[in-house]
C-alpha cells in the first residue's frame, strides 16, 4: 500500500511512522517534506503533481483540511482520511470530492510525541483499506475510539478548547511564588501549563478558532470573581456536581 501524506508537520510524521505501507509527503514548506520523509524512511513529492496512491492522508492545521481535500482526493484510488482533529467539515468535503472512496477521519487525542494513545475514529464508506491502516495503528498500541463527527466535535469545546482556555488563562494569570509555598492543585496547574506551553501556538489558535468553550470559561471566571462568599459557596457545590455527578451531596 502506497499512501501520500498532504501535510510534513508533526501529525503527519506521526501518521506516516505509525501505518505499515510506503510513505510519501507533500508540504508547502519542502525541507519540510524532506525532513519527515527522512525521519519515516519514506518519500517526497510535490503539492502540484497529480500522481496517484492508494491512500491520500490529509494532515494539514484545522482551517485548511476542506481545501486540502477538495484538492487531493482525485489523487485517492482506494482511500482517504484526515488526521486535522476536527471531523464533520472534513467528512463533508470526502463525501462530495471522494464519493466512491474509503473515508474515515482520525483524531489522535494525543502530541505526537507522546504516542501511542487513544484515537477518536469515524469510518464512512469503509473498506479493507481503511481496515488495514486502523488495525496497523492498532498494533502500534493505539487506542481506537469509534465515535461520530456530531459527538467528536462537540466533546472537543470541552476536551481541547475549554480545557486549553483554562490552563492558558491561569498561566498568564499566575505569578510564581517563592519555594516551599507550592500546593498540590498549584503545583499540578503549573505542571499543566509547562506541557501546553512546549508546543505550537498556532495549534492551540486554530483550535479556538474552531471550536467554542474558551466563552464559557471567561463566564465562570467572571461569575467567580464577582461572587461574595455565599455565591462563591453555590458555585463551589454546583462545580462539585458538575464533577462528581448528581450523587454529590453538600454537607
Amino acid at each position: 500500500m502506497d499512501v501520500l501524506i498532504v501535510g510534513a508537520g508533526s501529525m503527519g510524521t506521526w501518521f506516516g511512522d505509525a501505518v505499515d505501507a510506503d510513505v510519501t509527503f507533500a508540504d508547502v514548506d519542502p525541507d519540510a517534506a524532506a525532513a519527515a520523509a527522512a525521519a519515516t524512511g519514506g518519500d517526497v513529492t510535490d503539492l502540484e503533481r497529480d500522481d496517484a496512491y492508494d491512500v491520500v492522508c490529509i494532515a494539514v492545521p484545522l482551517g485548511y483540511a476542506a481545501d486540502a481535500i477538495a484538492e487531493h482526493a482525485p489523487r485517492a484510488r482506494r482511500a482517504i482520511v484526515d488526521v486535522s482533529g476536527v471531523m464533520a467539515e472534513p467528512l463533508e468535503a470526502m463525501a462530495h470530492h471522494a464519493p466512491d472512496s474509503e473515508r474515515a477521519s482520525l483524531h489522535p487525542l494525543f502530541a505526537p510525541e507522546r504516542a501511542p494513545g487513544s484515537i477518536a475514529v469515524v469510518r464512512e464508506n469503509e473498506g479493507a483499506t481503511i481496515d488495514a491502516l486502523l488495525e496497523a495503528l492498532e498494533r502500534r498500541g493505539n487506542d481506537l475510539v469509534e465515535t461520530t463527527a456530531a459527538e467528536h466535535d462537540e466533546a472537543m469545546e470541552t476536551v481541547q478548547a475549554t480545557t486549553h482556555a483554562a490552563v492558558l488563562s491561569f498561566a498568564l494569570a499566575a505569578n510564581r511564588v517563592p519555594e516551599g509555598f507550592e500546593t498540590p492543585i498549584y503545583d499540578e496547574l503549573r505542571t499543566l501549563a509547562a506541557q501546553m506551553t512546549e508546543g505550537t501556538p498556532r495549534v492551540y489558535a486554530d483550535i479556538q478558532e474552531t471550536f467554542d468553550g474558551a466563552e464559557d470559561v471567561a463566564d465562570a471566571a467572571t461569575a467567580i470573581a464577582d461572587a461574595d462568599p455565599d455565591e462563591l459557596e453555590s458555585l463551589y457545590r454546583e462545580a462539585a456536581r458538575r464533577v462528581h455527578g448528581d450523587d454529590t451531596r453538600e454537607e
